[in-house]
């Protein structure tokens, strides 16, 4: 035997390594053969467009495989496929085996199906696991990785609780299941994490209370637990989370009052509390975190008055009380803070005067004080800054006139100081501002002769003045070719109507009643092709009614009473389609009323104090008399019937089959009768049913719905294009459906898509629409230069305006997308509606949930508010080139909206806007940043919240003008918009 340590021979330990070589070798080949076989598998598990994993084969080694990358020992440990457009199931027996893997991110791609049910119990080694921005649907799976320090699912439409399991996580930083539909309570267990620093539990149903267990996660520097159900107190307990910077619990259903305890977050930069039911005053010690830089406590019920302790936040920017019942005065500490950016206040009780010297030491460039009881001037140096924008004190009750430094404040773009008491004259500097785009100074006593002052106000769109004491004649030009809207009612103006307003080729609405105006009506406003209301009413006017606003295409409201004006009214206004409001009472009219359009059935108050006639349909006219001379008038009637009837001969009576064209009709075939209705006339001479029937064949097909598959047709006549959607199960479409379609083919609007007819039998229907040669927004949206961009939200605004507001009853788009946008030669955008009856949300091929409202996400009925969230969502992606399906925002954030309102809130805007758009913006701040303002209030969870679609439109036209930017290097603050 060989003696106590002795050592081995040469021969042994040569045996013993080359043992050991043997052994980790084969545990080599074996691991590597099984990482390439799960990754083919993965492969063929998906479908892969783009072809990103195109080399994923057995020509080179997986380390260099497309998005893999390897350890040391050649093994995976990385694989990122974030945004390849990759979609399909994934399977349990794949990836998530990776014997090796740390990092897995899938996020941003289209994958759908549930994620499988052994992904946290398959692999022991994974840090970091990111499946965010897909299409997951059913519960989030139960187990847990002990080592994952990253985990996001988040904008997913994964549903269930939240498993218990989730506080076994011991070693996770950030954790995001935000924009999902999970639904009961915060699990305690969560508390378990203790190294969290991160928690997003955003956008989904959560309700009870929030867990007082959260205390115990003293990591955290981030809570985000926003627009969800949950209710109940904010825990004291948070306040021991002294190493939060970022609270945030808006829009949910908290109350009672604001813990003191959050006076403890010293290390605190961001309290957003915004949209809940507080009560109570704001804690004093909320004024000790001396770190804040942004405080939104807005739309609660807070009450008492704002501290002077405010003067310890010396870093604040931004401060949002609004929408509370606050009391007392204005603290003049806030006059003392040098970095307050925006103040808003609006909408509480506050009195007394406006500190005076608010904005000498401050870096205003948004002051909203309005719908208050505030009394006393306007200070002096509100724009000392020289970068405020937005001023907004209507509803208060100031006197005294108008600073003169806010004459020469050149940065001012929106102003609105209506409903005071101010007085005293207009600075010609004040009618030179030139960035100045809305300017509303109504109802005060502001007096003088405007009309004689040189209006130098190149950005001007929305004028109002009405309500003051101004005299003279009106002014001819007020400087800008822009203006849509212009209040000038109930003043002392006299003279004339300026025939120049005639060149005002944007005018929407103009509003002149009740002053001292005298001379007939210009025709040159006929020439306003724009216009839809127009107010003359109360003034001396005479002469006769312009013939020439029949030719008005889009005149709805046309008021004229109190007048003297004279002779018939042109028969052709009742032919005005889009006229629906007329008032022409109290004037020296006579002859025959129109009896038709708006007049049929017009109130007999609209019509009264005149020397007018009318049919027996029309209401407090006497009929008018009939012609006395029967046989002269018999002899002219014979005539005209003759006349008539060699024109119909001649013309092969074209005009009568034309009409029948546009009527409903049944026409026979090889496959049956079918009923046949064309709402657009050159469709109706050039396609035939047997042109519908034959198009919908394979080769054709141009897209696949949930509700039918879209073909290419042409007419065998005369190559006239259209295209051709078959409806499925025609047994279950009920007859309600084929009325409301109906009056989708009356619709005639530039920005949308027409239905030109519709054909059905007992075996099948059709819808046929014009054939539009462009592309699907989505497809180009990153191409596309700001001037375009611009173009397609303006026009699709005035497509949501004309459908919500000017269709009776309103139609509601359903589903409002960019993949429903196709872009036309013009660049022109095209909105393709959704068919009537319920909208199918299991169809996730619209990228997930981002575009349907969170209040219609579970119950799927859609209103108009919905629309405007959708609208919202096509903004944001106007501006910043991202999606939800593609956008990478990083592990701080959530959904794209989130993204997008913190980015707007606390970036400079060269963080979020697009890079192809750069140049542009950096150029034209201001018409960005109030877009994303507009985007944002749209989308807001709270569908009260939202801007209708006029306001929208109005807004959105406002926004988009050319006007150089704002200062560089401003940050903003969250969406909130004055109308």
């Amino acid at each position: 035997m060989a003696k106590k340590g002795a050592k081995a021979s040469p021969v042994v330990l040569s045996f013993m390594f080359m043992l050991f070589l043997f052994l980790f070798f084969n545990f080599v080949v074996s691991d590597h053969g099984k990482e390439f076989e799960l990754l083919l598998s993965f492969k063929s598990s998906i479908h892969d467009p783009s072809g990103f994993l195109s080399n994923w084969d057995s020509s080179v080694t997986f380390c260099q495989w497309h998005g893999i990358t390897c350890n040391n020992l050649s093994h995976v440990d990385t694989l990122d496929l974030s945004a390849k457009n990759l979609s399909g199931k994934l399977v349990s027996s794949s990836i998530f085996h990776l014997p090796f893997v740390e990092t897995l991110n899938l996020s941003s791609n289209q994958l759908n199906g549930e994620i499988p049910l052994d992904i946290f119990s398959s692999t022991s080694s994974l840090r970091f696991l990111n499946l965010s921005n897909n299409n997951f649907t059913g519960q989030i799976p139960r187990g847990y990785i002990s080592c994952l320090e990253v985990l996001d699912l988040s904008n997913n439409m994964l549903s269930g609780k939240i498993p218990q399991e989730i506080g076994s996580f011991y070693s996770l930083k950030f954790l995001d299941f935000g924009g999902n539909v999970l639904v009961g309570e915060i699990p305690i267990s969560t508390s378990n994490i203790t190294a969290l620093q991160f928690l997003t539990l955003a956008s989904n149903q959560l309700v009870g209370s929030i867990p007082r267990e959260l205390g115990k996660m003293k990591s955290l520097k981030w809570i985000y637990l926003g627009y969800n159900n949950l209710s109940g107190e904010i825990p004291k307990e948070i306040g021991m989370l002294t190493s939060l910077n970022h609270l945030d619990l808006v829009y949910n259903k908290l109350t009672g009052q604001i813990p003191s305890t959050l006076g403890n977050l010293s290390d605190l930069q961001y309290l957003f509390l915004y949209q809940n039911k507080l009560t109570g005053s704001i804690p004093k010690s909320i004024f000790g975190l001396k770190k804040l830089v942004s405080l939104d406590l807005s739309d609660n019920s807070l009450s008492g008055e704002i501290s002077e302790l405010v003067i310890q936040l010396q870093n604040l920017e931004i401060l949002h009380l609004f929408g509370n019942s606050f009391t007392g005065k204005i603290p003049n500490a806030l006059t003392s803070l040098p970095r307050l950016q925006v103040l808003q206040l609006w909408s509480n009780r506050l009195s007394g005067e406006i500190p005076k010297s608010l904005g000498r030491h401050n870096n205003l460039t948004i002051l909203d004080l309005s719908t208050n009881n505030l009394t006393g001037g306007i200070p002096n140096g509100l724009c000392s800054s020289g970068r405020l924008f937005k001023l907004i004190l209507f509803s208060n009750l100031l006197e005294g006139v108008i600073p003169k430094n806010l004459s020469t404040c050149k940065s001012l773009q929106r102003v609105r100081l209506q409903n005071n008491r101010l007085s005293g004259e207009l600075s010609s500097e004040f009618t030179k501002l030139p960035l100045v785009y809305f300017l509303d100074i109504s109802n005060n006593n502001l007096w003088g002769n405007i009309g004689e002052q040189k209006w130098d106000m190149p950005s001007l769109e929305m004028l109002n003045l009405a309500g003051n004491r101004f005299s003279g004649k009106l002014p001819h030009a007020f400087g800008s070719q822009n203006i849509e809207a212009l209040g000038l009612s109930r003043n002392g103006f006299s003279g004339t109507v300026p025939r120049a307003f005639g060149s005002l080729t944007e005018l929407m609405q103009l509003s002149l009643s009740r002053n001292k105006l005298t001379g007939e009506i210009p025709e040159e406003l006929s020439s306003c092709k724009k216009l839809v209301s127009l107010d003359l009413s109360h003034n001396q006017l005479s002469g006769q009614i312009p013939s020439g606003f029949a030719e008005m295409p889009v005149l709805g409201q046309l008021d004229l009473s109190e007048n003297q004006l004279s002779g018939e009214v042109p028969p052709k206004l009742g032919k005005t389609e889009s006229l629906v409001q007329v008032n022409i009472s109290y004037n020296h009219l006579q002859g025959g009323l129109p009896s038709t359009g708006a007049f049929r059935a017009i109130n007999a108050s609209a019509v009264a104090g005149n020397d007018l006639c009318g049919g027996d349909d029309t209401s407090g006219l006497p009929p008018c008399k009939k012609v006395k001379n029967q046989a002269w008038w018999f002899s002219v009637a014979c005539s005209l019937a003759a006349l008539v009837l060699l024109t119909l001969a001649a013309f092969g009576v074209v005009l009568l089959r034309g009409r029948n064209n546009l009527e409903l009709k049944r026409v026979e075939n090889e496959d049956g009768t079918w009923e046949l209705q064309f709402f657009d006339s050159k469709a109706s001479k050039s396609v035939t049913i047997d042109d519908i029937t034959l198009s919908a064949k394979e080769a054709n097909v141009i897209s696949r719905g949930n509700k039918g598959i879209s073909f290419k047709g042409k007419s065998v006549v005369n190559d006239f294009q259209f295209v051709v959607k078959e409806m499925n199960d025609v047994s279950s479409i009920p007859s309600s459906f084929w009325s409301e379609i109906t009056q989708f083919g009356k619709l005639q609007h530039p920005n949308i898509v027409k239905l030109i007819g519709i054909c059905r039998s007992e075996k099948g229907a059709y819808l046929a629409y014009e054939y539009i040669e462009g592309k699907i927004l989505n497809e180009i949206l990153h191409d596309l230069s700001w001037e375009r961009r611009r173009k397609i939200a303006i026009g699709l605004a005035k497509a949501l305006r004309f459908l919500h507001s000017c269709c009776s009853p309103s139609i509601f788009v359903g589903r409002m997308s960019p993949d429903r946008v196709i872009i036309d030669g013009k660049e022109e955008p095209r909105l393709r509606l959704s068919l009537p009856g319920p909208v199918c949300l299991e169809n996730k091929r619209f990228i997930s949930s981002a575009y349907v409202a969170p209040e219609a996400r579970e119950s799927k009925d859609m209103t108009e508010k919905s629309d405007i969230y959708g609208f919202g969502i096509i903004l944001i992606e106007l501006l910043t080139g991202k999606s939800s399906g593609d956008a990478e925002f990083g592990v701080q954030y959530q959904s794209m909206v989130e993204w997008a309102r913190y980015c707007y809130s606390d970036c400079h805007l060269d963080m979020w806007v697009d890079p192809m758009i750069k140049g542009y913006a950096s150029n034209n701040q201001s018409q960005i940043v109030e877009t994303m303002n507009l985007a944002l209030h749209c989308t807001a969870g709270d569908p009260t919240a939202r801007p209708c679609a006029t306001d929208v439109s109005k807004t959105l036209q406002s926004a988009l003008r050319i006007s150089s930017g704002v200062p560089a290097g401003l940050k903003f603050s969250s969406p909130v918009l004055a109308f």
